[in-house]
């Protein structure tokens, strides 16, 4: 069946989440980040995704924005960082984190095709409105949907549900795409056509099922999502 609806993880596949602390490292009075800053992105992101992973197996919800500065607070305290100064100023600059530079182009190509375009992402609303806004994307995008909607975290059925609620579609309709490995695997899981964006060059995750296709980048969406 033909691709009608492309949807996009948020945090990693549209927005540089490495931004924040590559910005904060660069500025007056935090000479503290630049050389550790690499490592402080890389624990963020990871005790971030973490903890929504706990967070949805114990039940104990909370929206991303709590999530992200527990999970910086646990890299910082990793780093040795005891600045209030630098937190406030990471927070902040994760509500305007840069997007990658294909994006704005690759939406705009999936638009003139015809196709839907979505975020599906934990991200919470106000978070990923900002996000959005910072990018200049918003003309580019049918919808932005949170899980605050359905209150767990990805990769639980009833957030890739969201997608056949909001547009009309069935999983052989979608065209998810996502940088976490784990994502896209669930969503393969799940029954959407999938595409993992493995900017890192990692592994395949060991789960029953796999991404059916494998990019360094998102140029080759558009061209994907006419494929399929």
């Amino acid at each position: 069946m033909t691709i009608t609806t492309c949807i996009f993880d948020a945090y990693g596949t549209l927005f540089d989440v490495t931004s924040a602390a590559r910005g904060a490292a660069q500025e007056p009075g935090f000479e503290a980040l630049r050389e550790i800053w690499p490592r402080l992105a890389e624990d963020w992101r990871r005790k971030q995704v973490e903890y929504t992973w706990l967070r949805a197996i114990t039940g104990a919800h909370t929206d991303f924005w709590q999530v992200t500065g527990d999970g910086l607070d646990w890299a910082m305290e990793a780093a040795g960082l005891s600045d209030p100064a630098l937190r406030d100023r990471l927070m902040a600059l994760y509500e305007e984190l840069s997007a990658y530079p294909e994006v704005p182009e690759m939406l705009a190509e999936l638009k003139q095709a015809g196709l839907a375009t979505a975020i599906l992402s934990n991200g919470a609303p106000k978070m990923l409105a900002a996000a959005v806004a910072s990018a200049g994307i918003g003309d580019r995008l049918d919808d932005v949907l949170s899980v605050e909607s359905c209150g767990i975290f990805k990769p639980a059925r009833q957030v890739y549900d969201m997608v056949g609620t909001r547009f009309g579609c069935t999983p052989d309709q979608v065209l998810f795409v996502s940088s976490n490995g784990w994502d896209a695997t669930a969503a393969t899981g799940y029954g959407f056509h999938t595409a993992w964006v493995n900017r890192a060059g990692q592994p395949v995750e060991r789960m029953p099922w796999r991404p059916q296709t494998i990019l360094t980048d998102l140029t080759g969406i558009p061209d994907l999502a006419k494929s399929l």
